[in-house]
């Protein structure tokens, strides 16, 4: 198919989303994220080692804050929190806590950290080169400090030391994570590919 033949399949739809006012625009992007972050958040898998789930949650944060503003990055996950609290069941189903008290179970921290992960995360990417690369580090930074979040989170809410805490919360998910960082890069390096076609 031709560059002039996409466009004009297309054109009715951007013509549209022209049209839609800008709030309304914003509103159905947070939705949109917030429901992707739901669907990623119930693939995980418990462990026996650690009250902490491997969860593909974390990859969502990364995703959307390498496509989205900072603002709207953390807004996404600012309704995220809000659709967990009031008892959507959005969050990971381990552990076993419905509703605001899952915020307050041993993966508060990471949640938390969501709104704030994204943000940075995206501030970072949007004054880098925006290449695979610099979505890589980026992605890697949001990433652990999601982790610290976690880790200092258990730590508290256990009454454990830090780095029993590190070992609980940070260590058993690095090389996953790893992963999740690629494939964040790969992802946002591929819509940049879609939008800007070098041929």
């Amino acid at each position: 198919m031709s560059k002039e033949t996409a466009a004009t399949l297309t054109s009715p739809f951007v013509d549209s989303l022209a049209k839609t006012p800008a709030w309304l625009r914003r509103f159905g992007i947070v939705l949109a994220g917030s429901a992707f972050a739901a669907i990623c958040a119930h693939v995980s898998l418990p462990l026996f080692f650690t009250p902490v789930p491997l969860s593909l949650a974390p990859f969502a944060v990364l995703v959307v804050g390498l496509a989205l503003a900072p603002r709207m990055a953390a807004a996404t996950f600012a309704a995220y929190l809000l659709e967990g609290a009031a008892g959507l069941p959005v969050f990971a189903p381990s552990p076993a806590i419905g509703g605001f008290a899952h915020l307050f179970g041993p993966t508060g921290g990471y949640l938390l950290a969501y709104p704030l992960a994204a943000a940075v995360i995206s501030f970072l990417f949007r004054r880098s080169r925006r290449g695979y690369f610099s979505a890589f580090a980026v992605a890697a930074i949001g990433d652990l400090l999601i982790l610290i979040c976690g880790a200092l989170w258990l730590a508290a809410i256990t009454h454990i030391a830090v780095t029993q805490a590190t070992a609980l919360a940070v260590l058993p998910f690095l090389a996953g994570d790893a992963l999740k960082i690629a494939a964040a890069a790969a992802v946002r390096s591929g819509f940049a590919r879609l939008r800007h076609p070098t041929a």
